[in-house]
């Protein structure tokens, strides 16, 4: 393991080890403070989402962008804040964490006994909407990880996730969509984050007037199981409860290829995506390179 491994592993310890015991006001000032920090250090992150966020909000002043970058990293670090302290939540204290709208379009398609697949952004928590979900609704649910170095960091988030109740795959290894589908069939719950795809396998989409590439998984997934396909978007507002929504099914189209109707279906939930991070762009955490514009070595500075 690199000295540059050891680092991110040690300090990923201490922040479940230390900031997970400390009272949530002091938490959320801690939060605050490194966020600021980071943001006057405009390190190559903060210029990456500011970047991005200039795609969401195309007529913003240099001022507001700022503004905006600033918001973001104190969302960000919020996510950190929150993540680190959820082992340690009580469940009362998870179930009153998150008020998600339209919930029934969840409820009624587990009811239905399909399967119901869950995609999400990177916007606020999408862990505490999890642990929600297994506490609240006491509904269980697999998710896919993606394999983070060094094995040691990506072994503690895992755990993590368990903790709260999710059953968590590796994304590597090619054996994920196939767990994924069986537990579909089987009338399951799955939950994606699937707003970033740079692998060959992306879906090209239209997503803020330009091209980005998101994940086909999704939608194959609910053709190949005839799951519910819903899109969901997470915000935070001044209070210490997350807010969510729960968007109407994304349909399989009902004629096509397989790849025409993926195409399809994914440009959906890119346009779902892209309603939740327009109407709260300050907490979507994207602070790496998406638009394939961004992507070419040519263009761009991070």
């Amino acid at each position: 393991m690199s000295a540059q491994d050891r680092l991110a592993d040690a300090l990923y310890g201490l922040g479940w080890g230390t900031v997970k015991k400390l009272p949530e006001p002091a938490a959320v000032r801690l939060g605050r403070t490194i966020a600021d920090l980071a943001w006057k250090q405009r390190g190559k992150g903060v210029q990456r989402l500011e970047s991005n966020y200039a795609r969401v909000v195309p007529d913003a002043s240099p001022e507001r962008l700022a503004e905006l970058s600033r918001a973001g990293m104190r969302s960000y670090l919020r996510y950190w804040m929150e993540s680190f302290r959820l082992p340690a939540w009580s469940e009362e204290r998870i179930r009153g964490g998150f008020d998600p709208k339209d919930l029934h379009h969840l409820t009624e398609g587990l009811a239905a006994g399909k399967g119901v697949i869950i995609a999400l952004p990177h916007l606020a928590n999408w862990d505490l909407a999890g642990a929600w979900v297994t506490t609240k609704l006491g509904i269980p649910f697999t998710t896919v990880a993606e394999r983070l170095k060094p094995e040691t960091l990506y072994d503690r988030f895992v755990a993590y996730r368990e903790g709260l109740g999710m059953e968590v795959l590796p994304h590597s290894g090619g054996t994920a969509f196939g767990t994924l589908a069986r537990r579909l069939r089987e009338g399951g719950l799955v939950c994606l984050v699937a707003d970033r795809d740079l692998s060959a396998s992306g879906v090209e989409v239209d997503f803020f007037g330009d091209t980005a590439r998101m994940p086909a998984g999704p939608a194959l997934l609910a053709q190949q199981t005839g799951a519910l396909l819903l899109p969901v978007t997470l915000w935070y507002d001044d209070s210490p409860v997350m807010r969510g929504r729960v968007h109407p099914p994304v349909e399989v189209p009902a004629s096509g290829t397989r790849a025409e109707k993926t195409s399809v279906m994914t440009q959906a939930l890119a346009d779902a995506f892209a309603t939740g991070i327009a109407d709260h762009p300050e907490d979507w955490h994207m602070l790496q390179r998406l638009w394939l514009a961004d992507l070419d070595p040519a263009k761009g500075s991070s």
